[in-house]
């Protein structure tokens, strides 16, 4: 068995989960989510832990069962805390404005970017050089962070662009003559 599928999640109060043949739901304060399950693994609810376990010893369902695991608690954990991605734009001029369901960047390009917020995320921009991706699906989160950073990457010379809080950008020394 998978070192993580043997550990069992603890679902906290206030955190509904239903399990459906072939699907799992979360619901909880944050939001609601779903997850189709693989037919390698079986999900048993006892009481507020969830255990998982493979229907057969293959090397494929040993390694299901651990990202079956890991989806999961991450839902729970999704739907009972959330989850955040901190962004820092850096650059003269450089600047970040929410709008509706609509995230203004300026990064230095000839023309403003607009980037829709997508549903089940929420962009707060507490100053105009930093910004707060907040939702319960953490691939989404990290998914919305990173197209906000593609659209200008943090360059290795003077540093400018967006860049995560926690990110260390390694500079390069100038060309010499």
């Amino acid at each position: 068995m998978s070192r993580v599928a043997k550990n069992p999640i603890a679902v906290p109060g206030g955190v509904e989960v239903k399990i459906q043949p072939g699907k799992l739901s979360v619901k909880g304060p944050k939001g609601a989510l779903e997850q189709s399950l693989h037919p390698l693994v079986r999900v048993k609810q006892e009481g507020n832990v969830l255990n998982f376990e493979r229907t057969n010893d293959s090397n494929l369902a040993r390694a299901v069962s651990g990202t079956m695991r890991a989806l999961v608690n991450n839902m729970v954990n999704g739907v009972h805390k959330g989850f955040e991605k901190k962004l820092t734009i850096i650059g003269v001029g450089f600047r970040a404005a929410v709008q509706g369901k609509k995230l203004n960047l300026t990064l230095g390009y000839s023309h403003p970017i607009a980037y829709d917020i997508p549903a089940g995320i929420t962009i707060e921009a507490p100053d105009q050089t930093n910004l707060v991706v907040k939702g319960a699906d953490r691939q989404q989160v990290g998914q919305v962070a990173a197209e906000i950073r593609g659209f200008r990457p943090p360059e290795p010379y003077k540093g400018k662009g967006v860049r995560y809080t926690d990110e260390r950008v390694a500079k390069k020394e100038a060309k010499k003559k």
